[in-house]
């Protein structure tokens, strides 16, 4: 079944190429079928490119997902048209009186800033606090599983003493909770960050369980009960030259930047990297989209607020 993205978004001719299903909002209107209702909420500065990595990753499933984008509202993209975030994005108020089925929140290259430092750190907390009432399931990636972490259960993130920049070998600890139903024992996953959250801090809390983890890159999935809120500490959607470019944006800078581990053949950046991340992320995100949300969500949408779960 296809993801259904608004008419004219970039993500679509690229997914299109990719023999992934995409089903604009004109044909959607034709097919009588209860769709996902999915909320993405970037705040990535490279907003196309993670439309489209998240768009893929969600897209290949069989269920019909219906893709829904928003931005902070009093947030000016620097790296983004406004006339693409005008044609594709809402507003927090625009959505807030409905329910949904799943949300995303992205990470953010803020994460060295302390969390109320950020501009829209107060319309985050907002969000935050909806979807605990208007939200299924709720997927928080890297910097977006920091803050989720910390708003909801005060854990604070601490300054790594160098960047977490590269690709990691991670281990299941958890192989029967359904997020990782299917997967191999070890997987690999992208992480670019300077900040990261103690394990202890998280084994502290009863409502949290750790999922998965890795001995360089440190704790990776966490969830909560029944999966109402998962935590990603890295980037499984990232694509094969997503390293590449931030390592070479870095040094045109003139920023202090290693070079990813594990990612380059031979550490040599002229060599093309191999993937070996994808068929994790596409498992992955199914994994969540149907167990996490499809099983459990009640048919009518509107019962999300009411706290129903077809698994009652």
């Amino acid at each position: 079944m296809p993801i259904k993205i608004p008419n004219q978004l970039p993500a679509t001719e690229t997914l299109t190429q990719e023999n992934i299903f995409v089903m604009t909002e004109t044909r959607a209107i034709t097919q009588d079928i209860r769709p996902l209702q999915i909320l993405l909420l970037n705040l990535m500065p490279t907003k196309v490119d993670t439309e489209t990595q998240l768009a893929r990753v969600l897209g290949n499933t069989p269920l019909q997902i219906e893709l829904e984008l928003i931005a902070p509202s009093g947030h000016v993209s620097k790296n983004t048209s406004q006339a693409h975030m005008l044609a594709f994005y809402k507003t927090f108020d625009e959505v807030k009186s409905r329910t949904f089925d799943g949300l995303v929140i992205t990470g953010a290259p803020v994460e060295l800033m302390e969390f109320e430092e950020v501009d829209y750190w107060p319309e985050l907390c907002e969000i935050m606090e909806w979807s605990k009432t208007h939200v299924h399931s709720t997927l928080h990636i890297c910097w977006g599983a920091q803050a989720g972490l910390y708003y909801h259960y005060g854990i604070p993130k601490r300054v790594l003493d160098h960047k977490l920049f590269g690709v990691f070998e991670h281990t299941v600890e958890d192989p029967n909770f359904i997020l990782f139903r299917g997967f191999d024992d070890t997987f690999w996953v992208p992480h670019s960050r300077n900040t990261t959250v103690d394990r202890a801090d998280i084994e502290a809390v009863p409502e949290l369980k750790i999922l998965a983890s890795s001995p360089e890159a440190g704790v990776y999935a966490v969830k909560t009960d029944q999966g109402r809120q998962v935590f990603l500490m890295g980037h499984a959607e990232y694509d094969r030259d997503t390293l590449r470019k931030e390592y070479m944006r870095d040094l045109a800078a003139g920023v202090d930047i290693q070079l990813p581990k594990h990612y380059f053949p031979n550490d040599d950046p002229n060599k093309k990297p191999p993937v070996r991340w994808r068929s994790c992320a596409h498992l992955l995100y199914a994994n969540w989209l149907n167990y996490c949300v499809y099983q459990t969500a009640p048919y009518d949408i509107r019962d999300i607020e009411k706290g129903i779960r077809t698994d009652d």
